[in-house]
């Protein structure tokens, strides 16, 4: 169920736009569907989590085609996976342990400023210490960056990478393994999203167990949520 209606547009979006549009959409939704919202406010149980940029063109929603309660979404500048980003592992945890998502996208997406920012040497403010995991990633695979001559094909593969990545610090994480040890199903997938076509590309990296960690990464003491 998915309302069509007439979009503003953007160059002519206002604040009474907004609160219009929505009327328009409430309206529209409750003419195709009176039960939505009643179904909708009775409690949520999306099967994904979906870890993506902050960037506007990039929705969760809109680009796979589903609804409101579908997708659990949590996004940043430049859909970065890390160990310290207390937001993010609190999405997490919430997605993983409470609504218990079977899914976890981490979804970047072709012609990323945050990521084409992190490859450049400029100042931008107090983004770039965010940026900097982003560069942390390059340093881990500078050997196959460094020969890509053509400035936006590294780019776009340093795209592909900073999701492989985060694909991987999601799988070290104790809240993803505690819940692999316990039996229950999780898959983390990463996908890039290309805004020139509007399609989504697999990037065949996907996790189900903690097998492909190297030791150190591996967690003990396993404890079931309470």
């Amino acid at each position: 169920m998915c309302a069509q209606l007439e979009k503003q547009n953007t160059n002519e979006i206002t604040y009474e736009g907004l609160l219009k549009g929505n009327r328009d959409w409430v309206a529209a939704t409750l003419a195709e569907d009176p039960t939505f919202f009643d179904r909708l406010s009775a409690g949520q149980k999306p099967p994904i989590l979906w870890i993506g940029c902050s960037d506007s063109r990039v929705p969760a929603n809109q680009i796979t085609n589903t609804n409101p309660g579908d997708i659990f979404v949590h996004r940043n500048i430049a859909n970065v996976v890390v160990h310290t980003d207390m937001n993010m592992l609190s999405v997490l945890d919430y997605a993983v342990n409470v609504l218990e998502v079977e899914h976890v996208i981490v979804c970047g997406h072709y012609g990323c400023g945050g990521v084409a920012a992190a490859i450049g040497n400029k100042q931008h403010g107090i983004i770039d210490n965010w940026l900097r995991n982003i560069k942390d990633t390059y340093r881990l695979h500078y050997h196959e960056l460094d020969v890509i001559s053509d400035p936006v094909k590294r780019r776009d593969r340093l795209v592909e990478l900073n999701v492989i990545e985060g694909v991987f610090n999601l799988s070290k994480t104790s809240i993803v393994q505690n819940r692999w040890a316990n039996g229950k199903k999780l898959t983390v997938n990463g996908w890039v999203y290309s805004l020139e076509t509007g399609l989504i590309k697999d990037l065949s990296v996907s996790c189900e167990s903690n097998d492909h960690l190297g030791s150190v990464f591996k967690m003990e003491g396993i404890t079931t949520p309470s």
